[in-house]
């Protein structure tokens, strides 16, 4: 709370940033991604670009955003700055941006993020922002057994798959497979990947030092890969038994950003 203490008390010291995309792609996924978890997002900006980190009210879910400033077609940014939104007030005004605009945020007071968007019919915005209620949110130091790569499309189908069943799905990685399952009061779903040498299946890649095997929440996951997997072709994941899950979705092809998820397994009662 100290740090949202000293953004409310120094506003002077905002020197503003300005950060243009020459699409809305990735700020849709982004902001779609961060909406999923909570209500409101302070955002960090300093010279390498924007990031973001927090927990859901649950503590069941984390995410981490990193984006790049190679990533926009303008950046700059003197002074490293802080800005705290609604989500659902930011995202309503990114949604409003359709596929040719540029988006372009920017700020050069204390109270106030603008918003710009522009293909010939040009729109401004200005957003209030206000008071940080979020604290430091660490990361969790891991190591993990198993790591894979599926496409967005498979991960999303298997999904559906195992929801029609089951509220939680079981991964269980082992050399050459991963099996996806769940049960129900109505039966079973199991859905296995296959490794694939060519690279060209659904399972792009898997290493697994030794099998492993966790439940998560399919309710948490659904979302996750709904609003995140817009900016991303393939799912990257990385887990231990009993362990979080953690989800990486790029933020481009050819980009080094990221969007970060860890979700915490789910115990079956």
């Amino acid at each position: 709370m100290p740090e949202a203490e000293e953004q409310q008390a120094s506003p002077s010291k905002s020197t503003g940033f300005i950060a243009r995309t020459q699409s809305p792609g990735q700020w849709k996924a982004v902001t779609a991604a961060i909406q999923t978890l909570v209500e409101e997002a302070t955002f960090e900006v300093n010279q390498d670009g924007i990031t973001f980190r927090a927990m859901d009210p649950s503590h069941v879910a984390l995410i981490d955003l990193f984006w790049p400033n190679a990533d926009f077609q303008k950046f700059s940014c003197e002074k490293p700055d802080r800005f705290t939104v609604r989500m659902d007030d930011f995202a309503k005004l990114i949604r409003r941006a359709e596929n040719k605009d540029s988006v372009e945020i920017s700020r050069s007071g204390a109270e106030s993020l603008n918003l710009k968007l522009s293909n010939g019919y040009k729109r401004e915005f200005e957003l209030h922002l206000i008071e940080s209620s979020q604290s430091n949110t660490p990361l969790p130091k891991l190591t993990y057994d198993s790591k894979f790569v599926t496409t967005e499309p498979a991960f999303d189908r298997i999904l559906n798959d195992v929801s029609a069943i089951s509220n939680y799905i079981s991964i269980e990685s082992g050399k050459d497979r991963v099996l996806f399952s769940g049960k129900g009061d109505t039966g079973r779903a199991n859905v296995v990947l296959e490794k694939d040498d060519t690279g060209k299946g659904d399972l792009v890649s898997l290493t697994s030092e030794k099998e492993s095997k966790s439940n998560y929440s399919i309710e948490y996951l659904l979302k996750i890969t709904k609003s995140a997997g817009s900016a991303s072709d393939t799912i990257n994941f990385e887990y231990s038994s009993k362990m979080p899950l953690r989800m990486d979705f790029k933020l481009g092809e050819n980009s080094n950003g990221y969007i970060r998820f860890y979700l915490a397994p789910r115990v079956q009662e």
